[in-house]
């Protein structure tokens, strides 16, 4: 079975997951983890990794406009470092610029009602990060 690849969106409060079909071609929002440690996070996404036969993390990282480091990049390395120790799969960095912003618009054009549109959106966001870096990568996953 080919090896899947997972995203992570991740939060201050909650942690976006989703996973890619085994063809790698398309994203699917999976699970929103609530934030407790970077350790516990980190140790879910591992167990993740293992019940999914994961070949590969994407994890999504604010990028500035100006190329500055912020608070947000600096909270995705630390947690980087704590799940490196907790997985031997390879992980990179994608940038997750309006994923939040471009999951709101799916739910209005699906016609979710304006009141349920701002509830969880990470795991959404997960996939739209994921489906991004799939879509820029064709041919070069299988």
């Amino acid at each position: 079975m080919d090896q899947r690849i997972l995203a992570v969106d991740l939060g201050e409060k909650r942690i976006g997951i989703a996973i890619s079909d085994p063809t790698k071609t398309i994203a699917i929002p999976i699970t929103v983890i609530r934030h407790t440690t970077r350790v516990g996070d980190a140790a879910v996404i591992a167990q993740l990794c293992s019940e999914h036969e994961v070949g590969l993390i994407v994890l999504g990282i604010p990028v500035t406009q100006n190329g500055e480091d912020s608070p947000q990049l600096r909270h995705a390395h630390k947690f980087i470092e704590a799940l490196k120790l907790q997985v031997e799969v390879p992980i990179v960095t994608w940038d997750e610029s309006y994923s939040t912003n471009h999951a709101q618009e799916i739910r209005r054009v699906m016609r979710v009602p304006a009141k349920m549109r701002h509830g969880h959106l990470d795991d959404l966001a997960a996939a739209i990060i994921l489906q991004s870096y799939l879509d820029s990568h064709p041919g070069e996953l299988s």
